[in-house]
């Protein structure tokens, strides 16, 4: 397997990573100057115009900071997804390189299936949503449509029926989708 793609998008996550701590130390300073005028207002126990517009400038230049702050982190939020969706897409192929030989099925032992369950929650994608942006389907306790098809390697809560009739939910992967069955 090529390692080329997922080293790649590590490179852009650690600039994007670097980029973020040096906006973020260029930050502070204005961050600073806000706690310091606070300061001298208190001292003088009044809002003078001439504080009142320096205010006014720092906050602005805090808040074009914060906001160029947010572009890059969603950025390295977004080459965390694509390195696990890399990573998912390789895993499904391995699974089914190994189906087409005539092997029996692994049986994994239970800890080590909760091992992979909490590192699986650990690396859950995370959606941070801009404000006024409503959350997509799926995410929290947001339905989706009745035509959504789940696409290969999701992750799902399914509904088991077991031979003696008891139902149990389970978190499982999706491997296929049968459109005669719908399931």
């Amino acid at each position: 397997m090529d390692a080329g793609p997922i080293q790649e998008r590590l490179k852009e996550l650690y600039h994007l990573v670097r980029q973020c701590q040096e906006e973020r130390n260029r930050s502070e300073h204005n961050l600073t100057n806000i706690a310091k005028t606070h300061e001298r207002m208190q001292h003088e126990q009044k809002l003078s115009p001439y504080y009142k517009a320096k205010l006014r400038g720092l906050y602005n230049t805090a808040l074009q900071d914060a906001v160029s702050e947010e572009e890059l982190l969603r950025k390295a939020l977004d080459k965390i997804n694509e390195v696990r969706t890399i990573r998912s897409e390789r895993r499904i192929q391995a699974k089914n390189a190994g189906k087409a030989s005539d092997r029996p099925k692994e049986t994994i032992r239970r800890g080590a299936l909760m091992k992979m369950l909490q590192h699986d929650a650990l690396t859950l994608p995370l959606w941070i949503g801009k404000l006024g942006e409503k959350p997509p389907a799926l995410c929290g306790a947001v339905a989706a449509d009745g035509v959504y098809i789940s696409k290969v390697g999701d992750m799902v809560a399914a509904l088991v029926k077991g031979l003696d009739g008891d139902e149990n939910w389970i978190l499982a992967e999706v491997v296929q989708y049968n459109h005669g069955t719908n399931k």
